[in-house]
């Protein structure tokens, strides 16, 4: 990666760390607690290193992101530290300027019922330029945040949900 291509972001959440980690390593639970974001989710491998996650995004969330698919590769995933790291190899608004983009989020315990998610997106540009522009910056990592305030949202409105 290019020096100075990382946005670094973190964001509380009101519900517990084990939670969100259960939807966010699977397809079905984004799925069900974002609905009306995705129409489908598909995974090809066993969520570990080297699977592939392809999400179809409804037609409101597509004309949002600006794209109407975002698929990803896991390239780690450690379930006692609630740490995944994925590729992006297709997907957002600013996708169309980057060589390549990947994400990290980490969850970690912030009091009863709540966590904290740190997240990480390093990027290269296509055209060998420097950081993006800070609106673009925070259009890439919005996305990540609004997603887990989706998750969040469904969370706390159902509490017997992966609990």
């Amino acid at each position: 990666m290019v020096a100075g291509c990382v946005i670094a972001e973190e964001c509380a959440l009101a519900v517990s760390a084990e939670r969100m980690w259960k939807v966010s390593c699977s397809g079905d639970a984004m799925l069900k607690a974002c609905a009306g974001s995705f129409d489908a989710a598909d995974v090809e491998g066993d969520g570990g290193p080297g699977s592939v996650t392809t999400l179809t995004l409804s037609a409101a969330a597509a004309a949002a992101a600006g794209c109407g698919v975002v698929k990803s590769r896991v390239l780690a995933r450690d379930d006692a530290a609630m740490l995944l790291r994925n590729e992006v190899l297709e997907g957002s608004k600013v996708s169309g300027q980057l060589k390549s983009q990947v994400t990290e989020v980490k969850l970690e315990a912030a009091g009863d019922g709540a966590c904290m998610a740190k997240f990480k997106v390093e990027y290269e540009r296509l055209d060998g330029g420097g950081a993006l522009t800070p609106e673009d910056q925070a259009e890439l990592i919005g996305g990540y945040l609004a997603l887990m305030k989706i998750v969040e949202t469904y969370l706390v409105a159902n509490p017997a949900e992966y609990a």
